[in-house]
């Protein structure tokens, strides 16, 4: 089974690097602007306002894997994820183009002036991405369904070439960097998305056994909303951080310097994020063996980061990939020291939560983001208000926040039944 989850699984960690890669490209061409520290913390604020409400749809493949096994499974999951993006659409727009909105992100990050405007502008700029990004996980979901990892694969590195070819135009022909920015995000979403729905047309093949072939909206939702929380959760994560830390002393220059140094962090722990759609994929048997297979796996990342980390590659990476200088640079280098623990965490997470996924007990993945988040505020308030909060401190709050996720979520793998099998289970065709 190692061989298989390998050949499974490797795919998939390749498409997570390569979209983390890509985020570091936008870093880069961020800090190439006349001032990099408030561009790159403009940035983080648009993303703390836009990315909680497009972080609900972060689960729809695990919700297409799982439920679109039967022509009406499909019909359902696809109409629900167009509703949902709609629905997620609406309140953006609130945010974006109304005073209200717009004093509540004032209100929130402590900005004014040509701050905030360029803040909305980027959000507004944005609002296409939710149709398109979800739409664009439906597919994928479908795809991983059918085990076409190296297509879902090949399509990201398609994604990944879009958004340099226009991030280095927008260089090239001078213009904003929120125009950059969001055209080189919609475009080369816009662009997957397409190519996603042509290969699912020619390669998607039917599952063996046909499930839930009587598949409703509210088994959808039900199942669904739980992991929308779950990531909706996370999202709020980074912007509490920032919004705790801009109000310190170093603000600015602490906020763009947690962003690049998550981002690069990510590159070694997002990958694991894909062992949940290994627990999807091949189901809750060989639990002894999915935890080797997940140890090597989080081992060798951990090995690589702590390496990086802790020698003078880490300022190179910094320096090299993403153009930091300064004291941006220098904190940055303090916040990836504090992120190496995080791939031990997050794979625990993960463990956890594939379980839960197998298992239809969601709650327990919504339950675990709550718990990150309280955590994650209680103490950004208790050492802001102390008076000793800074980029170190606010790295370290967001590992114990994953920690207290991974408990409660363990917990619901003993705790309470599991929830009801969505019936509609046939015969093989």
């Amino acid at each position: 089974m190692q061989r298989q989850y390998w050949t499974f699984y490797w795919p998939l960690a390749l498409t997570g690097l390569v979209m983390l890669l890509g985020k570091q490209f936008q870093n880069g061409v961020l800090a190439s602007y006349e001032d990099p520290a408030r561009e790159l913390a403009v940035y983080a604020f648009a993303c703390g306002v836009f990315f909680p409400f497009q972080a609900l749809l972060v689960f729809l493949p695990q919700m297409a894997n799982v439920l679109a096994r039967s022509d009406r499974g499909r019909q359902v999951c696809w109409r629900f994820t167009f509703t949902a993006c709609v629905l997620i659409s609406i309140p953006i727009a609130a945010v974006a183009f109304s005073s209200p909105g717009r004093g509540a992100v004032s209100s929130v990050y402590g900005l004014e002036g040509p701050t905030l405007a360029k803040v909305v502008s980027y959000v507004r700029l944005m609002l296409p991405l939710i149709l398109i990004r979800g739409m664009r996980q439906y597919y994928t979901g479908m795809l991983i369904q059918a085990r076409r990892s190296g297509t879902v694969t090949g399509l990201h590195i398609v994604y990944i070439a879009v958004m340099i070819g226009v991030l280095l135009g927008g260089l090239y022909w001078g213009r904003s960097a929120v125009i950059t920015i969001v055209a080189s995000q919609v475009i080369s979403s816009a662009v997957h998305l397409a190519l996603s729905w042509c290969l699912y047309r020619l390669r998607y093949r039917r599952p063996n056994r046909i499930e839930h072939a009587d598949l409703t909206y509210r088994q959808v939702l039900s199942f669904f909303w739980p992991m929308a929380m779950t990531s909706g959760m996370f999202a709020f994560s980074r912007p509490i951080l920032y919004a705790f830390v801009n109000r310190t002393a170093a603000g600015v220059s602490a906020v763009a310097a947690l962003r690049v140094a998550f981002d690069v962090g990510m590159i070694f722990h997002a990958p694991l994020n894909q062992f949940r759609n290994l627990f999807v994929t091949f189901g809750n048997e060989d639990l002894s063996g999915k935890r080797k297979f997940m140890g090597r796996v989080t081992f060798v990342l951990t090995a690589v980061i702590v390496l990086v980390a802790f020698t003078p590659l880490g300022r190179i990476v910094l320096h090299g990939l993403v153009n930091l200088r300064g004291e941006v640079l220098d904190s940055a280098c303090d916040v990836l020291m504090v992120v190496c623990v995080t791939p031990l965490v997050i794979a625990v997470r993960n463990y956890f939560h594939g379980y839960l996924l197998t298992r239809r007990r969601t709650g327990g993945m919504a339950a675990g983001g709550i718990a990150r988040v309280a955590a994650i505020y209680s103490l950004s308030w208790l050492l802001y208000h102390a008076g000793v909060l800074n980029h170190t401190f606010a790295a370290g709050i967001l590992q114990v926040g994953f920690a207290a996720e991974a408990v409660l979520s363990a917990a619901f793998m003993y705790l309470g039944p599991a929830s009801p099998r969505t019936p509609g289970r046939g015969a093989r065709p």
